[in-house]
Parts: structure tokens; C-alpha cells; sequence
């Protein structure tokens, strides 16, 4: 088991910015990858974006253009900016580390987007 340590979540007004951080605990396999998905009520848990350790980023359509995934190798640590938030970003959102076939996740975050 990999303790991912999720920060950053919270109440903001429709437009405005978030940065969530997640923090994986330890030392962890140098080849992976770190990602956020959310889950909104009554919703399937989805992919908001990932980033390998080699920097390759992928994003959902919906956050496309308004977000941007960065990773500190070094730290085990992976943020997601969030920007011109709308109230349809309102979820649960989780850390995400997937290793060589195994999925690890954090304990999830609330973001409420108020219109």
C-alpha cells in the first residue's frame, strides 16, 4: 500500500482557481503514473487528467484549456491548477498512482463550485 496525501480541495465561487497537491508517502517505483479523477454525486468516477513520470499529460475534454497537471518527480508529489472553475466541477476529486498494473488511491477531496 502507497498513502497518497491529497491537499487543496475547498469551496470556490464559480470562476475562480483550485490547486489540488497529492503527495505519495515513501519511495515508490521511478515509473508511474499520478492522475486526479472525481466522482460527483450520483456520477461514475471519472479521469480529470494524468502525468507519467516522464511528463506526458493527459486530460479530460471537459477540464481541457482550463487545467494543467504538473509532477515533482523527486517529491512524489503531483498538482492539478484548476482554473475558471464552474459549478459542473463539483466533486469528489482523488490522487490517483498507478504502478506496473497496480492502482493506488488517496482519500479524496471535496471541491464545491458555487454559482
Amino acid at each position: 500500500q502507497v498513502p497518497l496525501v491529497e491537499s487543496g480541495g475547498g469551496l470556490v465561487q464559480a470562476g475562480g482557481s483550485l490547486r489540488l497537491s497529492c503527495a505519495a508517502a515513501g519511495s515508490i517505483f521511478r515509473i508511474n503514473t499520478m492522475g486526479w479523477y472525481r466522482q460527483a454525486p450520483g456520477k461514475q468516477r471519472e479521469l480529470v487528467a494524468s502525468i507519467t513520470s516522464g511528463g506526458t499529460s493527459n486530460y479530460a475534454e471537459s477540464v481541457k484549456g482550463r487545467s494543467t497537471i504538473s509532477r515533482d518527480n523527486a517529491k512524489n508529489t503531483v498538482y492539478l491548477q484548476m482554473n475558471s472553475l464552474k459549478p459542473e466541477d463539483t466533486a469528489v476529486y482523488y490522487c490517483n498512482l498507478k504502478i506496473v498494473g497496480y492502482d493506488y488511491w488517496g482519500q479524496g477531496t471535496q471541491v464545491t463550485v458555487s454559482s
